[in-house]
Order: C-alpha cells, then structure tokens, then sequence
C-alpha cells in the first residue's frame, strides 16, 4: 500500500512540477513588451495630470 500512495503521490507533484514549468513559460511568451509598459505608465501619467488639472480648476487655483 505504501508503494502505491508514494507512487501517486510521486505522480502528483511530477504532474504539479510540469504544470508550473508549462505555466511559466506561456507567461513569459504572453508578457508586454517594454515599449507596451512604457506607453501604459505614460498614459497613467497623464490622466494623473489631467484629473489635477481639472481638480485645481474645480478649486479655482
């Protein structure tokens, strides 16, 4: 009986291992470029700009 929960247990982190190695290499295909990150930070930046821009004109500063 021991040989068997070993064996199925074995099987288990085998096919966990092999999971985690599949799932880590399709993120890393599917990751943004650096170009796609720099251009999402800098539209970030700007709607920060432009939600203080129009908050100082609400408050008429």
């Amino acid at each position: 009986m021991s040989g068997n929960t070993c064996s199925g247990s074995g099987k288990f982190f085998m096919g966990m291992a092999a999971g985690m190695a599949a799932g880590t290499v399709l993120g890393m295909s599917m990751a943004p470029s650096q170009r796609q990150i720099r251009r999402a930070a800098h539209m970030a930046a700007k709607r920060v700009n432009e939600a203080v821009d129009s908050l100082a004109d609400a408050l008429d500063l």
